[in-house]
């Protein structure tokens, strides 16, 4: 289960068809959209998270 900050709704929501990305910065994140309404998602991080 993986959430981030939904801006349009103004709360916390899980991420419907969450994948991992990779930005033009090198780092890892999460995106996906928001199932209320359809808004873009990011959380930055990996989709899982990475054992040592």
């Amino acid at each position: 289960m993986v959430e981030a900050y939904c801006v349009k709704c103004n709360a916390k929501k899980k991420i419907k068809k969450p994948k991992s990305v990779v930005l033009k910065t090198g780092r890892s994140a999460t995106a996906g959209v928001c199932p209320t309404c359809g808004t873009k998602l990011y959380r930055m991080g990996p989709l899982e998270p990475v054992s040592y």
